[in-house]
C-alpha cells in the first residue's frame, strides 16, 4: 500500500500533499442533469456558497463539473460547458484557498478553467477524448486524473464486459501513464481513478473496491468516487438521496484498501468515516484522547 505521508502531486504551481490520510474532494456540480444534485447549483452564487460550505466541512479539494457523466447522459457542447463552468471556477477560486479541479474531457474547457484558477483536470476519458488535452496538461503542469471507463457515459452501462476487471484496469493504467509521460506529463502530476460505476456491473465495482491495493504498484494516488452511486442502490435498494450510509461503508473500505482521494458529496459525514477508518487501520490516536476512550 502507498504511504500517503510520502506522496505529493504537482498541480501547476501548487504542491498537493497528503497528511497521512486520504484527501476529501468535494463535488460542485453545475449541471441540470447530474444523477445526485442536478440543477441545485446552476446559479453562480449558489455554486460558490456550496463550495465554501464544502471547504468548511473539510474538503481538501473541490471538483467543479459542468457536464453530467451519469450513465446515459448526453454530451454537452463546448460553448455550453464553458458558459456553465468558467464563471463558477473563477468565483470559487477567489473564495477558497483549496485546490480546484475541473471535471472535463474538453481541452478548451480545461484551458479556460486552468486560466481561471483551477490546478487539476479530472478527465473521465483519461486523455482519450480530446487530442489537445495532453499538450495542455504538459504545458501548464496541471495535475491530471486518469480515469478508467469502458465506453462513453451514454453507452457505458449497456453491455459492460470484462474477462478480468482488475487485470484490464491495471493494463489500462499502465498504457495511459505511458501515453501521458510520452507527451511530456510528469509522473508526479498523475492521479489514477478506477472509474467505479463507469462501464462496470455491480460485481466489477465490488471487485475493484475489494482489490484496490492492486493499483498501488503505479505509485500514484488513487481517486475513488463511490458517493451515492447506482451500485450502492442495487445493494441496499434505496434511492439516491438515501444512500449516505451505504456510501459510508464503501468509503471506509476504500480508505482501508488504499484510496488517496475520496470524491464525495457529503464531505462532513464522509470525513468522519475516513478519520475513524484511518485511526483504526493505523492504530494511532492522540494520547489525551486515548485517556478518555
Amino acid at each position: 500500500m502507498l504511504d500517503l505521508r510520502t506522496l505529493t502531486r504537482q498541480a501547476k504551481d501548487r504542491l498537493i500533499e497528503f497528511p497521512g490520510r486520504p484527501l476529501m474532494m468535494g463535488v460542485v456540480n453545475v449541471t441540470p442533469d447530474s444523477f445526485s444534485d442536478g440543477g441545485r447549483y446552476l446559479d453562480v452564487e449558489a455554486a460558490v456558497a456550496h463550495a465554501i460550505q464544502l471547504v468548511e466541512e473539510g474538503a481538501d479539494v473541490l471538483d467543479v463539473g459542468a457536464e453530467s457523466t451519469r450513465p446515459g447522459a448526453d454530451p454537452v457542447d463546448e460553448a455550453e460547458e464553458l458558459r456553465r463552468a468558467i464563471p463558477v471556477v473563477t468565483a470559487v477560486a477567489k473564495s477558497v484557498t483549496v485546490p480546484i479541479s475541473i471535471d472535463t474531457s474538453k481541452a478548451s474547457v480545461a484551458q479556460a478553467a486552468l486560466d481561471a484558477g483551477a490546478v487539476l483536470v479530472n478527465d473521465v476519458t483519461a486523455l482519450r477524448g480530446d487530442p489537445a488535452m495532453a499538450e495542455i496538461i504538459a504545458r501548464t503542469g496541471a495535475g491530471i486524473v486518469l480515469m478508467h471507463m469502458q465506453g462513453t457515459p451514454r453507452t457505458m452501462q449497456q453491455v459492460p464486459h470484462y474477462e478480468d476487471v482488475i487485470g484490464e484496469v491495471a493494463a489500462f493504467f499502465e498504457e495511459r501513464i505511458r501515453f501521458a509521460t510520452a507527451h511530456g506529463i510528469g509522473q508526479r502530476q498523475i492521479v489514477l481513478d478506477p472509474g467505479i460505476g463507469f462501464g462496470k456491473l455491480l460485481v466489477h465495482n465490488l471487485t475493484l473496491l475489494a482489490r484496490l491495493q492492486r493499483f498501488a504498484c503505479f505509485g500514484c494516488p488513487l481517486l475513488v468516487g463511490v458517493s451515492r452511486k447506482t451500485f450502492l442502490g442495487q445493494l441496499v435498494d434505496r434511492p439516491v438521496q438515501d444512500r449516505q450510509w451505504a456510501t459510508a461503508a464503501a468509503v471506509a473500505m476504500a480508505v482501508e484498501r488504499g484510496a488517496g482521494i475520496l470524491r464525495v458529496h457529503d464531505v462532513r459525514a464522509m470525513k468522519d468515516v475516513m478519520q475513524v477508518t484511518v485511526a483504526i487501520s493505523q492504530e494511532t490516536i492522540e494520547p489525551m484522547k486515548a485517556q478518555h476512550a
